[in-house]
Order: structure tokens, then sequence, then C-alpha cells
């Protein structure tokens, strides 16, 4: 499997500089990192099933209004990037239900315990508002997760694991795009390499985003029989 080392020397080898001399593993880090941050962007627009997740049940206690991913019972996950859908259930019993997602909660339902179930919730500053219930209750989360943890100086010969097989050549030439550019001052070549990193980058996508497309689609006969049946 690959690792930020085999990646780097890739990308040394595209500015022609194979014995990294002047791009190191090190100078090229942290355009490496932005590579990573720009790919998963990527991965949540295009809604790649590697960055869906659901979370472990939220045990939530009677009269919680919050959930932070710091500070509160309980906390969200730590790789939440985004909410799908939130779900509910009376303590322990695995019933869920779907609640309704608002841009606030009410303010005449602030401060409010009347009831057991938490029904709306809201995404405000990063936290999850809820209406306070007057019994504990379980919430469940499908959420959009990072998946690409930040690299640095200590593990460039750490296994990435399989997801990155179809990203190599993406990130190879993302990586060297943005040392030609902010390294090399060359914006001729990172412009040619950026083409490079986005034709990788389609084909990497095309591979995840064609598993997806189970719904099959009956085509229409190509025949003037068929035409004189009235379909147009």
């Amino acid at each position: 499997m690959p690792t930020p080392a085999e990646i780097l020397d890739m990308t040394a080898s595209l500015m022609n500089d194979t014995r990294k001399t002047k791009f190191t593993h090190k100078a090229c880090l942290p355009y490496f990192n932005m590579s990573l941050r720009s790919l998963q962007e990527e991965f949540e627009l295009n809604n790649i099933p590697a960055t869906n997740e659901v979370s472990a049940v939220l045990n939530v206690p009677s009269g919680t209004d919050t959930i932070a991913i710091a500070g509160t019972t309980p906390v969200y996950p730590a790789d939440l990037v985004e909410i799908r859908q939130l779900w509910e259930s009376t303590e322990g019993l695995n019933q869920w239900i779907p609640m309704r997602r608002e841009i606030f909660i009410p303010h005449y339902l602030e401060n409010n315990t009347q009831l057991s179930q938490f029904l709306i919730w809201a995404w405000i500053s990063n936290e999850i508002r809820l209406i306070a219930a007057n019994a504990n209750n379980d919430l469940k989360l499908d959420y959009i997760k990072s998946i690409f943890a930040t690299i640095d100086d200590n593990n460039f010969d750490t296994d990435l694991g399989a997801s990155f097989k179809t990203i190599f050549n993406y990130l190879g030439f993302k990586t060297a795009a943005y040392c030609s550019m902010f390294i090399g001052e060359n914006p001729t070549r990172a412009v040619a390499l950026n083409e490079e990193a986005n034709s990788s980058l389609t084909k990497s996508l095309g591979i995840s985003i064609k598993g997806q497309q189970t719904i099959g689609v009956r085509r229409r006969p190509f025949m003037q029989a068929y035409k004189r049946r009235g379909v147009i």
C-alpha cells in the first residue's frame, strides 16, 4: 500500500529532482497536506461513499439542548464534517425516528422540557442544538466524515491503506503542481501538472461514482416502427 514517502518521491520526479536535492520530503510536505484537503473537499462534493459514516449511539441525558465536539455530554464524532440525517429513539429501544432539521430552534421552545422527544434539531456554531427533553434519549447520526489525516514529518513511511490506491497519482500530480507554483515559481509547469491531477481525479471519482450507478435505464429502441406507434 502507498506511503507519503512514495507519493512525495513521485512529486520530486515530476519536478525533475529524483534525488530530492531541492524538492525534499520535508519541503513538499505542506503542499502534500494541501492536496489532501483539496481531495477531501472533492470527495464531499461528489458524495463519495468513503466519506459516509454512521455514528455509534449517543445517549443524551434529559435536559440536554446542545451537543458539541467537546465539553458536552455526549459529544459528536471528531471526524464529523456535515450531518446528513439525525435520528432519535427512546433510550435503549433502537426504534429510530428521523428528526427534522431547522435553521434555528423556535424561541418559544427554549427552556421547555415538556416533551419527551427532540423532534427537531439545528446546526448552529458547529453545534447540534435541540429542544431539551424531559427524558433520556438516544441519537444516531448519518454524516460525512473527514477521511484524510494530516501527515507530519514523523510518518513519511506510514502505510496509508487501500483507500489511497486510486488517488496515488492525483496526490503526486497535485502536490507537484503546488510545489511548481510556490517553490519552483513556474506557473506554466504548474498548469500542466494540475491538468494531469484533474485527469487523475476524474478517473478516481469515476471509479467510485460508477459503483453507485445500480439503477438500470431502459433505452428506447431506435427504429421506424417504434416512431410510427406515436412515441416521440
